[in-house]
């Protein structure tokens, strides 16, 4: 008795379809599972007979093989069993064999027989459209996730036997359909805001002109400052995400279980704020069976690195390659996964270690040689890869009593938006979308400077001792501030605003 059941599996941010073939012969009772199950997998053997025989159906007291095909790749998580259950249920003929061909088929089963959600539920239903099934059903918890993908249709399930019945021809599952726009209308609500902000005006600046033109960020100020307040609020000013972006970072969410019960799409721009104890793995990503780290989770959004002198050297160094790429590789023996990681980093430090240098109200006590090691930490390559640096100096007690409205995010988002839309216009012909990920080829065609403009870039790099990636760095700020004017052509005058964002390049490091 033989039977054949579709799943899918993830790798990576990816799923593959798996066929689970089920044979039941005679001989003594075993239950036995081929084709690189991984220590969840191998467990649902329990799960599925509690569940079957919880459901009211009969466990064969016979010979049992499970193959999971593809059997050369791992197969890891929680999803096989329901499958694995019809497919013992069809090999005894209580469902029809040809009726199961038409849906991919995902689902952890709980000892009564409930349908409990699994990770991977978006790229399986991607996958499955690909495939060319007719649907996919999925745990009703991971439903409106996988109905975002709209040509396919999504069965929400709750229970081993709801599906046998469906499966009978005793009972209909009505498929389930996501209201995008209700979904992305979610999007346009932040709790924070920068009008919540007391002074800091060129903060602010330089927080927009970031935004604008997806550029990272360092600011330097003392404690209690407002670092972390701002860079909370910078998601508020982000243009909102387009479909496929929200398709792609759901996809990241969805395969590390980061998705909230009945959440279909991440539609507001991540924020992630890792605590300096991380690991490398933990940020970049990896471990035994690879995951997703924290750059990969601020994929179409934004990192923050608090206190950036206290994460260990090796934590920030493995940094360097997805501010580069965009991407993030991690290879081992067997594979080679790739994750997405187009983020932008904002990140946070103190002038010196006790907090206080050049703050009017209150005295440093550090020696310059301790100062030097403090900034030593943070290596002049990564410092390279932050575009803009912006001093963040204590707010004065008359400006937070004045109490001042301050624009609000909302307004600062609609000038970044419009400088966001001139840039995709722009490179509508490249693979990229924002100044930031402008090359050199990029850089000398969209960011030519007239000689007066040339004259003080030079005076600049040789009084700051500016290098080659700094300068690239002037010029792409110069752009987006540009387009944030709305000017065809940068001008001088934004090229020494982009020039005093990079006060961090002067010979000797203050």
């Amino acid at each position: 008795m033989l039977s054949k059941v579709s799943s899918g599996a993830v790798i990576g941010i990816d799923a593959y379809v798996v066929e689970v073939e089920v044979d039941i012969s005679a001989g003594l009772p075993s239950f036995t599972t081929v084709g690189l199950p991984e220590a969840s997998v191998k467990e649902s053997k329990e799960r599925v007979k509690a569940a079957i025989q919880n459901s009211g159906y009969a466990f064969p007291d016979d010979r049992i093989t499970i193959n999971l095909a593809p059997a050369d790749i791992k197969k890891e998580g929680t999803g096989l069993d329901l499958p694995i259950a019809l497919g013992i249920l069809a090999a005894l003929g209580l469902i029809p064999k040809d009726v199961l061909a038409d849906y991919m088929i995902m689902g952890e089963l709980s000892l009564d027989g409930r349908v409990k959600p699994v990770r991977g539920a978006l790229p399986a239903a991607l996958t499955a459209l690909r495939a060319g099934y007719r649907g996919i059903m999925v745990p009703r918890d991971n439903s409106r996730e996988a109905a975002v993908v709209r040509e396919i249709s999504v069965l929400p399930v709750t229970h081993l036997a709801q599906v046998v019945d469906f499966y009978r021809g005793l009972a209909a599952i009505p498929p389930v359909e996501a209201n995008l726009d209700e979904v992305f209308s979610e999007s346009e609500h932040y709790g924070d805001d920068f009008s919540d902000v007391m002074g800091q005006e060129h903060v602010k600046r330089a927080l927009e002109v970031a935004a604008a033109g997806a550029h990272n960020l360092m600011m330097i100020g003392p404690p209690g400052s407002g670092k972390t307040m701002l860079a909370r609020r910078i998601p508020s000013i982000l243009p909102p995400m387009t479909f496929d972006e929200s398709i792609e970072t759901t996809r990241i969410y969805s395969v590390v279980g980061g998705l909230e019960k009945d959440q279909a799409l991440v539609v507001r721009r991540p924020f992630r704020s890792p605590h300096h104890t991380i690991s490398d793995a933990g940020l970049i990503g990896g471990g035994r069976i690879p995951r997703p780290g924290e750059v990969s989770l601020a994929h179409n959004g934004v990192l923050f690195l608090d206190e950036l002198p206290e994460f260990k050297k090796n934590v920030l160094e493995v940094l360097r390659q997805p501010l580069e790429d965009l991407s993030v590789t991690i290879s081992r023996v067997n594979s080679s996964l790739t994750y997405p990681a187009a983020f932008m980093l904002i990140s946070a430090m103190n002038p010196c270690p006790c907090g206080y240098q050049g703050d009017a109200a209150h005295e440093c006590r550090c020696s310059p040689s301790q100062i030097d090691r403090y900034r030593s930490r943070i290596s002049g390559p990564l410092l390279d890869r932050i575009d803009i640096h912006v001093e963040v100096p204590a707010v004065p007690y008359q400006e937070l009593a004045a109490g001042t409205p301050a624009e609000s995010s909302p307004a600062i988002r609609r000038r970044v938006s419009a400088a966001r839309t001139l840039q995709t216009r722009r490179f509508s012909r490249a693979n990229i979308h924002c100044n930031a990920q402008m090359g050199s080829r990029h850089i000398r065609k969209h960011c030519a400077i007239d000689k007066a403009s040339a004259d003080l870039l030079a005076t600049a790099v040789s009084r700051l001792g500016l290098s080659a990636r700094a300068y690239n760095r002037i010029l792409k700020i110069s752009r987006t501030i540009a387009d944030l004017d709305g000017s065809e052509t940068v001008r001088i005058d934004h090229l020494s605003e982009a020039i005093q964002y990079r006060s961090l390049d002067r010979r000797g490091r203050p």
